[in-house]
């Protein structure tokens, strides 16, 4: 960072930090905001972090320059942190209302080795930062939401109204695309493996409604010759839908199966 935007942002927050002063604090936003307009492109950033809401971020803040946090499609709304009263143990935080970043600064001196606050985000998430403070270099975090980065696959509708059988259709195409289906709960609790003749099952995932239960298998092929898996090897009684990722397994193979019945006496 040059040094006069250095020194214009790093005055900027010591006037704004300055709660007392009315004409303090409005010198102070001006300051900011000059500094950060002659930020002419953005900085590599020294950190990148991806939290899911209420989680922790863990990094490093500068002991003797500012360390910037920025959010990745969000911004900073409010900063949540304790006072102890003592100047060597408290640190600042800035609230830079054109982005939506916070700008943090410890005093000359910082006693603690940490700094620990609060921040929420104008999408309604929440962070616990507990950042070691380390280096005289300004410091730049940015921080991804994980929810935001990979959005959770939206739920299937299966046709209520449809046959059974073409319910099971779509339940056989859900479950190859790992989506949830509305209506289904889902239970992603491996079971332990099962040995018939030279094929390993496992039941991997199941997916439970009051009408239907589809089953994804992983299927091994543990002799040492080539195998074909037909459908009726794999179907349990009942079984009104059957689909096989891979029906040629070498030695050593292994595929997935999707099995679907309906719920009763399954």
């Amino acid at each position: 960072m040059p040094l006069l935007t250095a020194s214009l942002i790093g005055s900027g927050i010591l006037c704004l930090t300055r709660a007392t002063c009315t004409s303090s604090r409005a010198v102070g936003g001006v300051l900011l905001g000059t500094g950060m307009l002659m930020t002419s492109s953005p900085a590599l950033a020294d950190q990148s972090i991806i939290v899911a809401d209420n989680g922790e971020v863990q990094c490093e803040a500068s002991a003797k320059d500012l360390t910037r946090i920025s959010l990745k499609n969000d911004a900073f709304a409010a900063v949540s942190k304790s006072e102890t009263g003592n100047p060597l143990e408290d640190f600042a935080v800035v609230h830079e209302p054109t982005r939506g970043d916070l700008y943090i600064a410890v005093p000359e001196g910082y006693t603690r080795s940490r700094i620990s606050f609060f921040g929420t985000t104008q999408k309604g998430y929440v962070y616990k930062f507990s950042c070691r403070v380390g280096g005289v270099d300004a410091r730049q975090v940015f921080i991804t939401n994980a929810d935001l980065e990979n959005p959770p696959a939206p739920a299937t509708e299966l046709a209520g109204a449809a046959p059974l059988n073409e319910q099971a259709l779509g339940l056989v195409g859900a479950m190859f695309e790992q989506r949830p289906v509305r209506g289904f709960e889902i239970r992603d609790e491996p079971r332990a493996a099962v040995n018939v003749g030279d094929l390993k099952v496992q039941l991997v995932s199941e997916y439970l409604s009051p009408t239907l239960v589809g089953k994804v298998l992983r299927i091994e092929n543990t002799g040492g010759a080539p195998m074909t898996l037909a459908e009726e090897l794999v179907a349990a009684d009942g079984a009104i839908a059957v689909s096989i990722a891979n029906r040629e397994l070498q030695p050593g193979q292994a595929t997935a199966a999707y099995v679907v019945a309906p719920a009763q006496g399954f």
